[in-house]
């Protein structure tokens, strides 16, 4: 994990560890630091937001505040079968002036990332597992080359450079289109939420924190601030 907490995002951005608004977790952000890293630019990606239309139910959240300048990352996962949209958007890495951009990448497990070399010179993309340190892939990306993935599993993913060794970034790869970055005080929402059992993880620091919640009516209310 302590690669995790290295490559998670500022809080002097407003935000930060493993996965949007300070308001709402389905909007872009970019131009923020990774602490550890030569990462000058995380763009928060929520690859398929559900359609508006589907829900009106809202789950807001209460995290660990942000600590050392990370905030916390946050995936909600439905604990039954859902019908859940495909992602509308192809999640896109680029590598520009020895830099992955962005340094956290959300995905969609089973769904295609894309990776590519803005750079003029030669970069290799090494993606591992970080619970298992499984290699997801290690492939040589030449100027204007670009190569797609499927993560076929869920998880926290590493990526390096083998051949410039201060690059860095984190891809989290979830099933669940629910994916966010608490703000600085822990606060967190998910908009649009189908009714249901759910379990939310958080990733805050060295901590990793699970509550089960369901989801009814309106406003649904939800707190994991510790053990």
């Amino acid at each position: 994990m302590a690669r995790i907490r290295d490559i998670c995002l500022s809080s002097a951005a407003a935000v930060a560890t493993l996965i949007l608004s300070a308001c709402s977790n389905q909007s872009t952000r970019s131009a923020q630091s990774v602490p550890g890293s030569d990462v000058t630019e995380v763009t928060d990606i929520r690859p398929n937001p559900p359609s508006a239309e589907s829900s009106s139910h809202r789950l807001i959240g209460k995290a660990p505040k942000a600590t050392n300048g990370m905030s916390a990352l946050v995936i909600l996962e439905p604990q039954t079968p859902l019908e859940l949209p495909s992602q509308a958007v192809k999640p896109v890495m680029d590598q520009i002036s020895l830099t992955f951009i962005p340094g956290l990448l959300f995905a969609r497990t089973g769904q295609p990332v894309e990776f590519r070399n803005s750079d003029e010179t030669l970069h290799n993309i090494n993606v591992k597992d970080d619970a298992t340190k499984e290699q997801a892939f290690n492939v040589a990306l030449p100027t204007g080359v670009t190569y797609n993935h499927t993560f076929k599993r869920d998880g926290l993913y590493n990526v390096g450079c083998d051949i410039h060794a201060g690059m860095a970034a984190v891809i989290i790869s979830s099933s669940t289109p629910f994916t966010t970055i608490a703000d600085g005080k822990g606060n967190f929402v998910f908009e649009d939420v189908t009714p249901g059992l759910y379990t939310v993880r958080v990733y805050a620091g060295n901590q990793r924190l699970e509550r089960s919640v369901e989801v009814a009516g309106a406003r649904t209310e939800v707190s994991i601030e510790g053990p």
